[in-house]
């Protein structure tokens, strides 16, 4: 676990995360960083999980539409 420290920044004010936390997430400078609310918190992540679900879906559609998707590539 780690603490994280809450900073002003112009008008703003943000958290500056430790260089073991960029590196487990695959985070640098002007990365995008998404937070989601859970039942136990909050969770950040670098991935969209909106974009995640869309692409679940779109992955059953091709698994499940394979032979018709292959006939339009033709």
């Amino acid at each position: 676990m780690h603490a994280l420290k809450l900073t002003q920044i112009g008008n703003s004010v943000g958290v500056i995360l430790p260089k073991e936390m960029l590196t487990r997430l695959k985070l640098e400078k002007g990365d995008t960083l998404f937070v989601t609310d859970c039942p136990d918190g909050l969770r950040l992540t670098p991935h969209d999980p909106v974009f995640e679900a869309q692409m679940a879906l779109a992955r059953d559609v091709m698994k499940s539409r394979r032979a018709v998707l292959h006939e339009l590539a033709k």
